[in-house]
């Protein structure tokens, strides 16, 4: 994964890093954690096809939003998000990960 160090991507205080196309950009360092965790993104954008993975990832977001009437609880809630977060952490997990399992994280309650 390509990782571009700027201080213009993501917008706002709150994001550290964007994954866009399966490029990283980072308003700074990143720990393994982090590119664990868009290194999952990656592979569900590979999975959808980028368009589609965009298409439904601002589909669920703006669905989760009308939910959660809060813009970061529904980011947080989005099914790929969730995918990722929970396993950002397991180093091996993109090695055992079946396709399309951020299908697991769709539930719609928190």
């Amino acid at each position: 994964m390509k990782i571009i160090y700027n201080k213009i991507l993501p917008f706002g205080k709150r994001y550290y890093a964007i994954n866009l196309f399966g490029v990283l950009f980072a308003k700074g360092p990143c720990d393994e954690q982090l590119l664990n965790h868009e290194r999952i993104h990656t592979r569900q954008m590979i999975e959808l096809g980028f368009v589609f993975f965009y298409l439904l990832y601002i589909s669920e977001w703006l669905i989760r939003l009308l939910i959660c009437r809060n813009y970061f609880e529904a980011y947080r809630n989005i099914s790929f998000e969730r995918e990722a977060y929970a396993n950002e952490s397991n180093k091996d997990y993109l090695h055992n990960r079946k396709t399309w399992t951020w299908k697991r994280y769709i539930k719609l309650s928190n």
